[in-house]
């Protein structure tokens, strides 16, 4: 065997017992350097991701959809580096969050004064402009979607519709569900 630097590449003579010869010419594996890369889709999740989260979430996220590396592992903090770093994916900032705008589904719904479930149903169905890069992830969504006037009026609209389930009377009782 011998290693042929120039080419990058191992070279080695198998003398075989009839007395042919067979030469094979293997790639190096560079430091680092792997064959199996991370699908597209996964880098667009952590360049969507990178908005409002941290490595470790993503990593989480990834990892509670059954996300796997390129090499088939488990998503960790340090995977999700490697990964940003490689794709030259800037890290999770609050400031530039803040700046930019980006929201959480919980506080998307605050902002707009109504639940989440109701703000999660009007952007499946297109009302208010969303995404949602990872089955088991979080949603993703910009003030600027919230400030449209689609969306005002959708909130609106829901405010106006509430009705309050609660019942004012001296006769109501109440319930103690005392943990002792």
């Amino acid at each position: 065997m011998d290693v042929d630097g120039q080419a990058g590449e191992i070279v080695a003579v198998v003398h075989w017992k009839g007395g042919v010869h067979t030469e094979l010419h293997i790639p190096r594996r560079r430091r680092g350097y792997s064959r199996a890369h991370t699908p597209p889709e996964i880098v667009d999740a952590v360049r969507v991701l990178v908005r409002i989260c941290s490595d470790d979430t993503i990593a989480g996220a990834m990892s509670r959809s059954g996300l796997v590396t390129g090499m088939g592992n488990r998503w960790t903090r340090e995977r999700v580096i490697s990964l940003r770093s490689h794709h030259g994916i800037p890290p999770y900032s609050a400031e530039r969050r803040k700046a930019e705008g980006w929201l959480t589904l919980t506080e998307a719904a605050d902002h707009l004064q109504i639940s989440g479930i109701t703000l999660r149903l009007a952007i499946e169905r297109g009302e208010i402009e969303a995404e949602h890069p990872l089955a088991s992830g979080p949603w993703v969504i910009n003030r600027r979607a919230l400030e449209t006037e689609q969306a005002v009026q959708f909130a609106e609209r829901i405010r106006k519709q509430r009705r309050n389930p609660i019942l004012v009377t001296d006769v109501q009782g109440v319930i103690d569900f005392s943990a002792t």
